[in-house]
Parts: C-alpha cells; structure tokens; sequence
C-alpha cells in the first residue's frame, strides 16, 4: 500500500504573493502579445486609474482631509510604494516637479521585460497627484522593468516648457 507523500515537504516556492505577481505578469505578457504593447500599457492604465482613485480615498479618509497638498502627496506617493514593498524615496521636489527613485518594486522579478506593468504606478501616482493638485504629467525616465538598476519617476505639476519636454502621460483633476 502507498503512503502518500506530504507535499509540504517539497521546497516549492510558491505562495499567494509570488503567485499574483506571476499572474499580473502573465496577464501583462498575454496582452503585449496580442494586442501589442500600446493597447496593453492602455489595459493596465484602466486598472491604474482605479487602483489610484481608491489608494487616494484611502488617504484623504484616513487623513481627513478632502483633497491632499502637494507636501503630503509626495508623502502619500512614497508610504504607499513603501506599504506594498517599492523602496520609493523623494529625491528632489519643488513647485514644479516631484522626482522620485526606487531600486525595488514591488512585483520583483516578475515586472522584467513586462514594461507595461509599470503603467501601475504612473497611473496610480497620476491619479492621486492630479485628484488633489490639478494636473500631473508622469514620465518614468529609468524603469526595473527595463532592466534599469533602479525607477526614476518624474511627477510634473504643472504644465509648462519643462512638463511639455517631458515624455509621458498627463493626468488631469476633476
């Protein structure tokens, strides 16, 4: 007669964690393979838009406040990267612009070659800094998932010659 062999044993590394970001990243794969990479990033940027209006009622509730200002949206930008493992940090801020870097993210390994997963986080801080401040013109200058060291973020917060220049997506307030 078999015993049966207590699967637990096995080092399989597989958990709920690395099980959803494989299948974000599959998803991501799945889409820039069938329709292509544009119409991915546009796919992911819808569930951006939405994960960012919840994280920023999160904030504001939780804050008490209605809208945030642009001191605790750089704040608001950087706990919620922390919360979910981003390692993000501000590295220069002022009227014009929030510049933010991280050597983290928080899909791991699985984000590489899967750029249109980083459409999550331009819309998320998009959405937030556009809901409170009006306007914001993300562009991710260096990204893990192009094999960079690190993300470079650049959050515009204004429109002008400096935001214009700049490559990529704007976000306005309602």
């Amino acid at each position: 007669m078999d015993q049966a062999t207590p699967m637990r044993q096995f080092n399989i590394p597989l958990n709920r964690d690395l099980f959803l970001r494989t299948l974000i990243r599959e998803l991501a794969g799945t889409l820039e393979e069938v329709v292509g990479y544009e119409e991915a990033a546009g796919y992911i940027s819808l569930v951006g838009q939405h994960m960012g209006d919840w994280i920023n009622l999160l904030y504001t509730r939780e804050m008490g406040v209605a809208t945030l200002n642009r001191q605790q949206v750089a704040e608001v930008l950087v706990d919620l990267k922390q919360r979910i493992l981003g390692n993000f940090s501000i590295v220069e801020q002022d009227s014009r612009k929030i510049v933010l870097e991280s050597d983290a993210c928080p899909f791991e390994d699985e984000v590489l070659d899967r750029p249109s997963m980083c459409m999550m986080t331009s819309n998320v801080f998009g959405v937030i800094t556009a809901a409170n401040l009006g306007y914001a013109k993300v562009t991710l200058e260096e990204t893990i998932a192009a094999r960079c060291r690190r993300c470079r973020v650049v959050v515009h917060l204004q429109p002008g010659p400096e935001a214009d220049a700049a490559q990529g997506r704007e976000y306005y307030g309602t």
